[in-house]
């Protein structure tokens, strides 16, 4: 759908843009292009391409993995084609598949990026806390079939609160090097009928954080840890001393926030 208007901008007129999707993520691997499997950003960068001609260089703001959805992801690329804002929301949609919507583009400043200007996550792991399966949940949320007390788990949580080595609660790979110490902003469990959801803000994330913080919180409450543990776990700053990884399919990222 290239503009019959389009011309060859100077580099002063190229745009900095920041595109604001949602995804469900069941059908794709993450984020990031990969040779082999089908990314978020591979489905994107070929609808924009269908739309200005060019392959600009894509930002997003994390690397979420296999089956991880996003209820808030931020994207940014310069560009130099005129195609209004608006009229790029209105043509990604339409070349999108119906698993990613475009809610928002908007120029900012050039030299923000996606991912490095970005100050903080808020993420939200969700579980079916019933004996019985939902068909409109699955892949949407994690089947838990034993009893659950969430304010007992709320109260657990808040030893993640503050700034700490999460060294304990991250796997290791060759994305995760040096200071692995972050800040939680806050932690809440809540539940809404058999719904329970898990919402955690921070500076930033490690690999896997919020699914092993989640899967040790639901060792609490299936009485393989003690209460009081998380502190102990997060001194012990081993991957060993933590519980199990949660399933994808809970997580989303929910908010990502900016100085803008």
């Amino acid at each position: 759908m290239q503009s019959s208007t389009a011309h060859q901008m100077s580099s002063s007129d190229t745009r900095n843009l920041l595109v604001t999707i949602s995804y469900v993520g069941t059908c794709f691997h993450g984020w990031q292009v990969q040779k082999n499997a089908l990314s978020v950003q591979e489905v994107f960068q070929t609808a924009l391409y269908k739309i200005i001609g060019q392959k600009p260089d894509i930002k997003g703001c994390s690397r979420t993995d296999t089956g991880v959805h996003a209820n808030m992801y931020c994207i940014s690329f310069k560009c130099s084609h005129p195609i209004t804002d608006d009229h790029l929301r209105m043509a990604l949609n339409r070349y999108l598949p119906n698993s990613i919507a475009v809610y928002d583009v908007r120029e900012v400043d050039g030299d923000f990026h996606a991912r490095y200007s970005c100050k903080g996550k808020e993420y939200v792991y969700k579980v079916l806390n019933s004996s019985t399966r939902d068909p409109f949940l699955e892949d949407l949320a994690l089947l838990y079939r034993y009893k659950m007390d969430e304010n007992l788990l709320n109260e657990a949580a808040q030893a993640f609160v503050g700034t700490h080595d999460f060294t304990s609660f991250c796997t290791m790979d060759n994305r995760e090097k040096g200071d692995l110490t972050r800040t939680v902003k806050y932690f809440r469990v809540e539940r809404n009928g058999n719904i329970v959801t898990f919402t955690v803000a921070a500076d930033g994330f490690l690999y896997n954080m919020v699914r092993i913080m989640v899967g040790t919180l639901l060792s609490i409450s299936q009485g393989k840890f003690k209460e009081s543990s998380i502190k102990d776990i997060i001194d012990a700053k081993t991957r060993k001393a933590a519980g199990p990884t949660a399933p994808a399919c809970g997580l989303y990222l929910n908010r990502v926030f900016y100085d803008i």
